[in-house]
């Protein structure tokens, strides 16, 4: 079922701004996407029930310790609660919503219990078509519920700076509460609430969270996943 809104939180154009390099990381090399792109955890083969992340830079946790990123610190409350589960990052640095989709078959050979779906800012960022950024995010969850009907799956809420104009950022915005709704999936408002735009929370680029900053991010995913587990 939908998570009840808690409000989403109202950024600042600088703070807003603070996000429109996002995608930067977009060229990374291959060799160093791939890095990005592994599990949190060595046993692939393992009996506990999966959660799996699938993102971009965010999710990935471009610039620190994977381990240190929210994901990774989801792995690390479960642990520290005796929870049996295995956290995958399946985050990859520049990712759109359409390269997603495209490789997401790859992480669907086993199935996963949870699934965090945190894509569409890169799309955002590169004036993508809004109703390609949304027919590609319903496809993602369509495929995880046709291969695996009882996962469960959480949608990560972006929100982007004005670059592209006020109508196309507002509209942005709406993407994530309608495919939540028309998929009866659970919606995260915005999943940098109380870190975008502050240089204390963010890497010299003042783009991707710091090690503080996932402290927060995974504070605010940490309830969604709790109360489906």
């Amino acid at each position: 079922m939908n998570s009840v809104p808690k409000g989403l939180l109202s950024l600042s154009v600088a703070a807003l701004l603070s996000l429109s390099l996002l995608s930067c990381s977009g060229g990374a090399k291959k060799s160093e996407e791939a890095k990005e792109g592994t599990a949190v955890t060595a046993d692939v083969k393992s009996e506990r029930k999966t959660i799996l992340f699938f993102g971009n830079s965010l999710t990935a946790g471009y610039g620190i310790d994977p381990e240190d990123a929210f994901a990774g610190l989801t792995q690390e409350r479960l642990d520290s609660l005796g929870q049996d589960y295995r956290v995958i990052n399946g985050g990859l640095s520049g990712e759109t919503t359409a390269g997603g989709l495209n490789r997401l078959d790859w992480f669907l050979e086993e199935e996963p219990y949870l699934f965090i779906l945190e894509l569409g800012g890169n799309d955002g960022l590169r004036g993508i078509q809004l109703s390609e950024t949304k027919n590609n995010l319903l496809a993602i969850i369509d495929k995880v519920r046709a291969k695996y009907p009882s996962t469960k799956i959480i949608l990560a809420g972006m929100q982007i700076p004005p670059n592209m104009g006020q109508e196309y950022t507002e509209e942005f915005r709406k993407i994530y509460p309608a495919v939540a709704s028309e998929k009866d999936v659970t919606l995260i408002p915005f999943l940098l609430e109380g870190v975008a735009g502050d240089p204390a929370l963010n890497l010299p680029d003042g783009i991707h969270p710091t090690e503080a900053g996932h402290e927060i991010v995974f504070e605010t995913v940490w309830p969604y996943i709790e109360r489906e587990l």
